[in-house]
């Protein structure tokens, strides 16, 4: 499953970030903010408009995220 089809109050792992190309800058800058393999991870709030953006939070910092950044977030239910 990707954050990007992640529900309300989901609690998960980052599994990985992918990079949508070589060298994608935006997979880069999302592991440079805390997106890395093994950190728990919560879906805080959804647009009404297909999720876009959306509200997560890992550790004690929220993010607003577009979907298309958030489909490069795969999860992993349950214990890390």
């Amino acid at each position: 499953m990707n954050l990007a089809d992640a529900k309300k109050g989901l609690q998960a792992f980052v599994l990985a970030v992918k990079d949508a190309y070589p060298d994608d800058p935006i997979a880069r800058r999302l592991r440079e903010l805390g997106f890395v393999d093994g950190e728990p991870v919560k879906v805080v709030a959804r647009s009404f408009f297909g999720g876009n953006p959306l509200v997560v939070q890992v550790g004690a910092t929220r993010f607003a995220l577009r979907r298309n950044e958030a489909q490069r977030i795969t999860l992993q239910l349950g214990a890390a």
